[in-house]
């Protein structure tokens, strides 16, 4: 492990001081006989016989992911195709495969394998198959009837993710046309009745739990830093109660890393006769290799605390978990329909997800759950259930995505819970203006291509340019950075040093540029074999994937258009992923714009040109679409520049409205890459203040209300 990686981090992923104890004394066959669904599972598999499609309703932990696959599998449903099952997250598909494969007495890969986004575990043997709802609605692209699935699960349905919601309507009509194909639909909390109502009255089987009593403790005052009340409240855990492993939720990577540096920190200025607190983060970016390290258990005489998202809500199962410490919030992406744009926020969770996380601390033995919040706030302020992914996020890549399949009346598309109609229409008007529908809102050759990215609309239209721009190569190897969550790392009691020693890559055209230039830094120095630098990658997939021969190193060949190439790494080889080869007339090959970066910044414009701001002058940026105000991150190449124009990937709201990965361009390209969006003004129709920016977006501005897809510019020419 590289000398520069964090102190904790080695600690916890094969430190020296690293320890952990035996995970149980009984075989897997005991193991899989203990769970709670073991006692239904005739009764389950003649359920299924009995009926195309079941609602099975069952706890975390009573098994229901783990064994329908395999008992329907004993059962002889693999000779009639594949049992696929969906997860709303990768680490869950992970770490679910490699669990059943070893029950089911493979390697991982052959009859029991996974697929997740640029990463797939399968081979011609394959019978069971894991895989994120994101990419079963990639395969419906391909194969609308899913022909090579004998039964489809999608599993932890409670969820709600847009991917998930979307497969509902799908399969719905799949299943209509399929007499032969089975459909389960399985979720942990009691919404059974919804969900049986939207599939023809499907009925329902009941897993019963295997929980304990937990004591639901309360604050008497809203904390102020739920950050340090959470670390305060594991201290005193670990120094005052009796023996049992910790799970405490917070909001994203860098915040967890940040808790686990500072605990590490804490417990290191205590001294040897306290005893062993073990830390270990759990999110979607951490390799998975290290996620396996939470179902280790801690050895006697020391205890273990799991620092994780929401995933350990629901996805994730961990024995030995007898104190929850939950803060309240989470971390979602909210869409503003008006503006267009997404935003990254801290938001409290709902009454759901609270009994939800409570009920970790209940599994193993009666336990506790420490709720960072008033009972008021829980009982008056909180919603009693999620809000559904797809009523509050961008619908472009769905609409997108349901436009290749050829469902263009939306409409009329069977939502469980529909999206707000304004959702839809800027959904909509923004593939308009990217080019990828036409003035009928059909799809364009150009969005066809797009849909068969597995990358949101705006980076699809950025790589596609590149290609017509001569920069493939760097966009190729920056939209590959830019699917790396957090590349650098940066503890929030050290953003200051972080952020001095990534200046070292900072390039004065912006934060894109600055990745790629990092990556090029990787890539020479491991390949010269010298050291790693001490910028670290919170992912180590990232420095893996650095070393891969240049040869190999995201070279995508547009053979009559390749979809896309990533490199990934999995359990240590290399593999690089092509998928999905579409049959276009023209070669489309990849180049290398050298020296000329003024083509990428162009291209990252033609994608997210609708993601501008200018300079204010009183303070930070404003917006194009709708004049908000905006700031340069702090950890930007651009923070100490201030350019007049920019773009940005995203906003994120902390203590302002920050853009992330920004980018310097020359306003004259919103023009060039999107008149359906951007004209010149006409200098002696503006105020004084807007006469020096003569950029007017066409932003909302309809003729008509229903006339979403011409604007007056284009009506004009």
């Amino acid at each position: 492990m590289p000398n520069d990686i964090p102190e904790w981090k080695k600690h916890a992923f094969g430190g020296n001081k690293a320890s952990y104890g035996k995970k149980t004394q009984l075989s897997i066959l005991e193991q899989r006989e203990s769970l709670p669904i073991y006692k239904l599972k005739e009764q389950l598999i003649q359920a299924v016989h009995d009926n195309q499609i079941l609602i099975v309703i069952g706890e975390t932990g009573s098994g229901k992911t783990t064994q329908i696959t395999q008992y329907l599998a004993e059962a002889g449903y693999t000779t009639r195709g594949k049992i696929g099952c969906t997860q709303p997250r990768r680490v869950a598909a992970m770490s679910v495969a490699k669990r059943v494969s070893e029950e089911y007495g493979c390697c991982l890969g052959q009859e029991v394998g996974y697929t997740i986004r640029f990463e797939d575990c399968t081979s011609p043997e394959t019978v069971i198959k894991y895989m994120t709802d994101g990419m079963l609605l990639r395969e419906c692209l391909i194969d609308p009837d899913l022909g090579q699935y004998a039964i489809i699960m999608l599993d932890e349905a409670h969820e709600r993710t847009i991917h998930t919601d979307v497969l509902f309507g799908l399969l719905k009509k799949t299943v209509q046309k399929r007499t032969d194909m089975k459909l389960i639909v399985t979720s942990a909390t009691l919404d059974a009745v919804k969900f049986s109502q939207y599939f023809y009255e499907a009925p329902i089987f009941t897993i019963p739990g295997r929980t304990y009593p937990v004591e639901v403790l309360y604050t008497k005052e809203p904390e102020t830093d739920y950050l340090d009340a959470s670390l305060i409240t594991v201290m005193q855990i670990h120094l005052t109660e009796p023996p049992g492993d910790v799970l405490v939720f917070l909001t994203g990577q860098e915040e967890i890393d940040t808790a686990c540096e500072i605990l590490y920190e804490r417990m290191k200025s205590l001294g040897p006769d306290v005893p062993e607190l073990i830390i270990l983060p759990v999110y979607s970016a951490l390799p998975s290799e290290m996620q396996t390290r939470i179902f280790d258990p801690a050895p006697p005489g020391s205890r273990k605390v799991v620092i994780a998202t929401n995933i350990a809500e629901t996805s994730l199962t961990i024995d030995g978990i007898y104190y929850v410490v939950d803060p309240g919030f989470v971390k979602q992406k909210v869409y503003n329909s008006k503006t267009g744009i997404d935003q990254l926020v801290v938001t409290p969770i709902s009454q759901a997800q609270a009994k939800q996380r409570a009920g970790r601390a209940g599994r193993t033995g009666p336990g506790k759950c420490y709720r960072l919040y008033t009972e008021r706030a829980y009982r008056d302020e909180m919603l009693t259930t999620n809000v559904p992914e797809i009523q509050r996020t961008n619908l472009a890549s769905t609409v997108l995505s349901l436009k290749a399949m050829g469902i263009n009346d939306l409409l009329s598309f069977d939502f469980m819970d529909a999206p707000p109609m304004e959702t839809l229409i800027t959904a909509m008007e923004q593939l308009y203006t990217l080019g990828a529908l036409d003035d009928e809102g059909l799809l364009t050759r150009l969005g066809r291509r797009m849909a068969e990215f597995p990358l949101e609309p705006m980076l699809c239209k950025m790589l596609i340019m590149s290609v017509h721009l001569g920069c493939s190569e760097e966009m190729l190897t920056i939209v590959s950075m830019l699917s790396v969550q957090n590349v650098f790392y940066r503890p929030k009691d050290k953003q200051a040093l972080a952020d001095q020693k990534k200046a070292k890559f900072h390039q004065p055209e912006g934060d894109h540029l600055t990745l790629l230039a990092m990556f090029v830094f990787f890539y020479r120095k491991n390949s010269s074999g010298s050291d790693s630098i001490d910028v670290i990658p919170v992912s180590l997939l990232l420095e893996l994937w650095c070393k891969l021969p240049y040869s190999h190193r995201i070279r995508m060949i547009f053979l009559n258009f390749i979809v896309i190439v990533i490199i990934l790494v999995v359990n240590g080889p290399l593999h690089s992923i092509i998928t999905n080869l579409s049959l276009f007339r023209h070669k489309l090959d990849v180049v290398s714009c050298g020296k000329a970066t003024v083509r990428v910044q162009k291209a990252i414009c033609s994608g997210f040109f609708r993601n501008a701001a200018k300079k204010d002058p009183q303070e930070g940026y404003r917006t194009l679409i709708d004049q908000q105000v905006v700031y340069i991150h702090p950890s930007s190449a651009l923070f100490n520049r201030q350019p007049e124009w920019v773009v940005y990937h995203e906003l994120v709201l902390t203590t302002k409205e920050y853009m992330r990965e920004v980018t310097t361009i020359d306003p004259r390209w919103l023009v060039e890459f999107s008149p359906a969006f951007f004209k010149v003004s006409d200098p002696t129709r503006l105020s004084k203040q807007k006469k020096q920016q003569r950029l007017e977006p066409l932003y909302n501005r309809y003729e008509e209300p229903n006339a979403w897809r011409i604007s007056r510019a284009f009506r004009r020419r």
